[in-house]
């Protein structure tokens, strides 16, 4: 599975089946976390993994209600150590970057526990008092979220998302820069790419071609350039 189609077809999952899981998979899964990127490189992110059900337990009761989450076989808390990014950055760096750098920490995570066929679903909302008590955190070390991880048993379908064309701007916010046919724009920008990929598609099998087959490949090309280039008129 590439990156965009795991991108495509994660869900988040809620319930799990009663099976372990690997401890070679949870350790790719923590090792695409490890390889995020950060501000400053600063790497300020930790990752507690929890697997023993009594504290399941108590993680689930402090995610305000959802109890479901005792049912993944493993945690993993994703904590980032304060101190560490608002020596370097203030705090801006305390209140922001230690958010934005743990997400992709999560973010890294659970788009590989899905290639590994594992479930998972990112949980921002649990009373952070408790968990700093339950994993006996550190002042300076603060509780970011909760990934839960376990072997799927739900096929739940894609919530439903805005188009791609209420979402993206060309060169400023609203307005005059909201593009009215995107599909458009980014097919007319990518012709070139387009072309290249088509040929060397061709090339592959080019050589197993009849004669004839030539003849109809060549006519097809034909017929692709002139529609490209009264596509690139319109415009």
């Amino acid at each position: 599975m590439d990156v965009l189609e795991a991108i495509a077809t994660r869900r988040s999952i809620r319930k799990y089946l009663d099976v372990p899981v690997e401890w070679d998979k949870v350790g790719q899964v923590l090792e695409a976390g490890r390889l995020a990127p950060s501000a400053g490189n600063i790497q300020e992110w930790r990752f507690i993994v929890v697997t023993e059900h009594s504290l399941r337990k108590q993680v689930a009761e402090s995610a305000l209600g959802q109890n479901w989450v005792e049912t993944a076989p493993v945690h993993i808390v994703v904590v980032a150590i304060t101190e560490k990014v608002r020596t370097h950055y203030g705090m801006r760096g305390e209140r922001l970057y230690a958010i934005q750098d743990c997400a992709a920490c999560a973010t890294h995570m659970i788009l590989a526990a899905h290639e590994l066929g594992l479930g998972s679903c990112w949980i921002g909302a649990f009373d952070e008092a408790k968990i700093q008590r339950i994993l006996k955190l550190p002042d300076d070390v603060r509780p970011q979220m909760i990934l839960t991880i376990g072997y799927a048993d739900e096929k739940p379908h894609m919530p439903p998302r805005y188009p791609i064309d209420n979402l993206v701007f060309l060169e400023k916010y609203g307005g005059t820069g909201r593009i009215k046919d995107l599909d458009r724009v980014l097919w007319d920008h990518n012709v070139v790419g387009r072309v290249v990929n088509r040929a060397k598609e061709t090339k592959k099998d080019f050589t197993r071609l009849t004669k004839k087959d030539r003849g109809r490949l060549f006519e097809r090309l034909k017929e692709l350039r002139r529609n490209m280039s009264a596509k690139l008129k319109k415009r």
